[in-house]
């Protein structure tokens, strides 16, 4: 069957079957920024019309590797079919990733994972990204600030330990709850009018001295009851800032959704090799972080058993 006459399975167990399309993209440009990060634009329109804040793709990172490396979407216009990724070179295949050049094509394969689901109930999501985790907490504010609607927009905290991949810019937006001083911000946020504040242990100007996840107290602790039941956390990065994030949710009685990272070979959950165990109605089961993830309820992970680095 031809790719573009595919339909999503109906099969509950296969959400994601003729959900993942193959690309042969083409990079339009890719932007180096400090602490070996960078930031590349394909055009891949398949993917592009279908992603959803969360999603990821498999991309090939240069003909003499065979294996693919999963990345995570930082923004998808279907208008334009263009994707954008964020990543930090991590092994060799990134070092080679980081080499291609405009008009070079490159083979993705995506978009792949269960994407964010925001509560209509909760009008003040808390969005959490440190380190290559800020692209998911990028798609998902703007996807957000998109929608509209009532409540209020969408707060994004990100913390890097590494100088960030974008221009500090002092914010105009008022926010309440945090210390004084504390006034980066991310200026794609800015034009959207989505209030976004940083945090560093680094002491970069304008950001918070410390990790992310406790400005996020800072703010939690600054609001009365009825605000506070408004908030839904949502949160992406490495395994103990998403413990502490789990945590955080948890001390405030809060839902949070978060997206898990594991190595991953196929990332179309053929292999097994990125399950997690995850505590379900059932009992514990263990579950492909590529397709029955990555974004999972933060009360549901075991973190006991997950990795401690």
């Amino acid at each position: 069957m031809p790719e573009d006459a595919r339909t999503p399975a109906t099969d509950p167990a296969r959400p994601h079957r003729g959900t993942i399309f193959v690309e042969d993209a083409e990079l339009l440009d890719i932007e180096a920024w400090p602490g070996e990060q960078f930031i590349m634009r394909l055009v891949a329109p398949k993917c592009a019309a279908r992603a959803r804040p969360g999603s990821f793709v498999h991309l090939n990172c240069d003909s003499a590797l065979p294996m693919r490396r999963p990345l995570s979407l930082m923004r998808a216009d279907p208008g334009s079919g263009v994707i954008e990724i964020l990543f930090k070179i991590v092994g060799e295949g990134l070092r080679l990733l980081s080499r291609r050049r405009p008009g070079d094509r490159i083979s993705v394969l995506g978009p792949i994972g269960q994407p964010f689901t925001p509560s209509a109930a909760r009008s003040r999501p808390l969005l959490v990204g440190g380190g290559v985790g800020i692209p998911p907490m990028v798609f998902l504010a703007e996807s957000l600030a998109e929608q509209g609607g009532t409540g209020s927009a969408p707060l994004v905290l990100m913390g890097s330990e590494v100088p960030f991949p974008f221009a500090l810019a002092e914010s105009r937006l008022p926010l309440e709850g945090l210390p004084a001083g504390v006034t980066a911000a991310m200026p794609l946020l800015e034009n959207l009018g989505v209030p976004s504040r940083l945090a560093s242990g680094a002491g970069f100007a304008g950001c918070y001295r410390g990790f992310v996840t406790e400005l996020g107290r800072e703010w939690l602790r600054s609001l009365d009851a009825a605000s506070l039941a408004q908030v839904e956390i949502f949160a992406c990065g490495p395994t103990p800032m998403l413990r502490a994030a789990a945590a955080l949710a948890r001390d405030f009685g809060l839902p949070c959704q978060v997206s898990l990272e594991e190595y991953m070979a196929c990332a179309v959950g053929g292999c097994a090799g990125c399950t997690v165990r995850i505590n379900t109605p059932t009992g514990p089961a263990m579950k492909r972080v590529c397709v029955d993830g990555p974004v999972f309820d933060a009360a549901s992970v075991a973190w006991e058993a997950m990795p401690t680095h």
